[in-house]
């Protein structure tokens, strides 16, 4: 595979460098050859996120530029975790951090391509950290950290008046660890991150130098914040989980769906792998007409695409269609009731029979009393199914669930709930 020379140059554009540690250096080592490089993925939970999705797509661009990957799961660094402002980490145990290794090293895999001249290759800090005695690891490693220089990083000087421990204050040492390992092993040159990892990246160049004489290279993608400066990433339900167990795919697409006007650019350059020319219309059609939310749905369609398929984007689309009338409720599967829950749904038992419309309507919001409801009914404006209801006496029969699970209430052309049969 050839090198792309404007590798960089697109980085920049999309926004995805923050700091590096000498661009010019950078620049000349990525269009000299292909530079093995490294990104690390700590398993402190059962998925990886939004801001690991930033990480693995840069990897994905450097990797299609001509450069070779190492992704690194972190089996050692895992059972320890990055030190963060809010406090002190739960220890998870050893049998725990394997199986979350393994479940984010399966989410890795798909973005990457694993053969070819600069193939990508997978590995877990716990193979060279694991028999390491204490004694060689502060002899060979604990030498060349200054204590004075681990005492000013900012996480830690932060959390010196609340406390924190060894085991938490010494983890920029394994971090710089498995730099110094890939660089000896691998000939890896170049390891990248988020912002927030910014101290430990260059605590890992600054150890190859001090360690052996070497000269490698670091950059940080920026931390993704809202419009208002808050921090992107989280959903009420909490993070943005690429895992569909976690997060559902409909939920997943209606977030992306949703982004602010004033971040859709920011957003389709780090995502997608459109092209500068593809996106900027984007944005110049967006700013245009907001109204018709094209970049929000571009973003979905294509972020959605990449972390769970195209099938499965489809099935959201059809499911949304489908949800206000554009398109057969049948053979949606969990799409469909997905999109449900994300609306709000209830569960009714049907031992004794379904309720009447009147009374699901009122129970799942979508009229405030049976009254409102019969008005609803008479004025034309409730569907059971798609289906406009014409009685208000009418009670849904075992026929009309959706794929023997749901009934689907709308009232109007936007708003609607499910019903949950069992």
């Amino acid at each position: 595979m050839s090198l792309d020379p404007t590798l960089l140059d697109d980085l920049e554009w999309r926004g995805l460098i923050a700091h590096s540690t000498d661009l010019d250096a950078l620049r000349e080592a990525l269009t000299s050859g292909s530079v093995r490089f490294y990104v690390g993925f700590d398993p402190t939970a059962p998925s990886l996120h939004m801001g690991h999705l930033v990480q693995v797509l840069t990897a994905r661009r450097l990797q299609e530029a001509g450069h070779t990957p190492y992704a690194l799961v972190g089996g050692a660094t895992g059972m320890i975790g990055d030190p963060r402002d809010s406090g002190e980490r739960t220890l998870n145990s050893l049998d725990t951090v394997r199986e979350w290794t393994d479940r984010v090293r399966a989410q890795i895999e798909p973005f990457l391509s694993f053969d070819g001249d600069n193939a990508a290759t997978m590995v877990n800090n716990y193979d060279w950290t694991a028999s390491m005695s204490t004694i060689d690891f502060l002899r060979d490693i604990g030498k060349h950290f200054p204590v004075n220089r681990m005492l000013a990083r900012d996480v830690v000087s932060r959390r010196l008046e609340s406390g924190i421990s060894y085991t938490e204050f010494s983890y920029v040492l394994l971090q710089s660890m498995d730099f110094l390992a890939l660089h000896r092993d691998h000939g890896v040159t170049l390891q990248f991150g988020g912002s927030d990892q910014w101290g430990n990246l260059t605590a890992g160049v600054e150890l190859i130098r001090r360690a052996d004489g070497g000269r490698a290279h670091a950059f940080a993608t920026p931390l993704l914040t809202k419009a208002d400066g808050t921090k992107y990433g989280k959903t009420e339900g909490g993070a943005l989980w690429l895992d569909p167990d976690m997060m559902s795919p409909y939920s997943f697409f209606q977030f992306w769906l949703n982004v602010e006007d004033e971040k859709v650019g920011e957003l389709l350059r780090v995502f997608t792998f459109l092209s500068r020319d593809e996106i900027e219309a984007l944005e110049a059609e967006h700013a245009e007409k907001p109204f018709l939310r094209t970049g929000q749905r571009t973003l979905a369609e294509h972020v959605t695409t990449l972390v769970h398929g195209a099938e499965e984007t489809e099935r959201i689309k059809a499911a949304s269609s489908a949800l206000f009338g554009g398109g057969e409720l049948t053979g949606l599967g969990e799409s469909l009731g997905a999109a449900l829950r994300e609306a709000g749904s209830i569960t009714v038992d049907a031992t004794g029979g379904l309720p009447p419309v009147v009374d699901l309507l009122v129970e799942t919001g979508l009229a405030k009393s049976k009254g409102e409801a019969r008005r609803t009914i008479g004025e034309g404006g409730a569907y059971l199914n798609n289906v406009r209801v014409e009685n208000p006496e009418a009670v849904p029969a075992q026929a009309d669930l959706v794929d023997g699970t749901w009934l689907v209430l709308r009232r109007g052309k936007k708003k609607f709930a499910g019903v949950e049969v069992r």
